[in-house]
């Protein structure tokens, strides 16, 4: 009786085999791809705005917060929807009611915008009683 050599069958066919190491290849160029896509994202819940540089900045945790964009042009927007100062008065009370103290801002202010703008949003908010409230900026590389 004949042996069967390799990877054939006693009847001379072929054995069917799965390779492997290409399959690991493919799900490691994936795995790469999504984590540097990832990393790229902006994970700003605000509009579009110019930060403005600081060299003291720590890095901000998005989680749970509400973002509060400051346009150049002087608008306000709630994450991304454009809002009325009523409006903003309107939802920050709102916000206080259900999150307490423990609600976290966000001010997103670009670097164009008028400081007294700036001072507004802030002092809304923490006269609203949420004492969780941070102003988001770009940190420069140390030259």
């Amino acid at each position: 009786m004949a042996s069967s050599g390799g990877g054939t069958n006693p009847d001379g066919t072929k054995k069917a085999r799965i390779e492997i190491i290409p399959l690991i290849d493919v799900i490691f160029f994936l795995l790469a791809t999504f984590v540097l896509f990832t990393l790229s994202l902006n994970k700003s819940e605000g509009v579009p705005v110019s930060l403005p540089d600081t060299a003291t900045s720590t890095p901000r945790d998005p989680a749970g917060a509400i973002t509060i964009s400051v346009t150049a042009e002087g608008t306000l927007a709630w994450n991304k929807d454009q809002i009325s100062l009523d409006e903003f008065i309107d939802r920050l009370n709102a916000l206080y009611q259900v999150e307490g103290s423990d609600a976290k801002i966000l001010i997103n202010g670009d670097q164009s915008a008028f400081f007294s703008q700036a001072r507004y949003v802030f002092d809304e908010v923490r006269k609203a009683g949420i004492t969780q409230v941070k102003i988001e900026t770009r940190v420069t590389p140390e030259a």
